[in-house]
């Protein structure tokens, strides 16, 4: 489906919609730590981290998109937490639910939970804060200062 409409996420948007879904994982836990997937869920699993005071955190930095086309995900940086450990993996979006699947892969134990999710991303996501049209492109903050067609995130 073609991309035929942004939506602009400002920085307290973001923090409004983060904080609810650290409402709506309450009860999942505990979890060992919180795994973040760079780069897009960096901001979000940092407000999740105080919200629900996780202490230990770590990376997987995974890369799929050249501005709003995406590839297969790569992983480009491995996180130190281990394999079998009970999780929470934050993302701001699971688009097609690619980089999901392949962190799911590696971290079977994982809750997965994103601040955005598309249908097609939906079934990778154990908890999201807001369901979006597939027709719809997010333009996060971190994106909005440069060129939003260029650099935005849709992982």
């Amino acid at each position: 489906m073609a991309i035929t409409n942004d939506l602009i996420v400002s920085w307290d948007m973001l923090h409004r919609q983060t904080r609810r879904l650290a409402q709506k994982l309450v009860n999942a836990g505990p979890f060992d730590g919180l795994l973040c997937v760079s780069r897009g869920g960096l901001a979000p699993a940092s407000i999740l981290a105080a919200e629900m005071d996780i202490r230990m955190i770590d990376v997987i930095a995974v890369t799929s998109y050249d501005g709003r086309v995406q590839g297969p995900p790569t992983v480009i940086k491995e996180p130190s937490l281990p394999r079998d450990a009970r999780l929470l993996v934050v993302d701001d979006i699971a688009d097609t639910g690619r980089t999901l699947q392949l962190v799911r892969q590696r971290f079977p134990n994982a809750v997965m939970a994103t601040v955005y999710a598309k249908p097609e991303g939906r079934p990778w996501v154990d908890h999201c804060g807001l369901l979006i049209a597939a027709d719809v492109w997010v333009v996060f903050p971190w994106d909005a200062q440069g060129d939003a067609q260029g650099d935005a995130s849709g992982a």
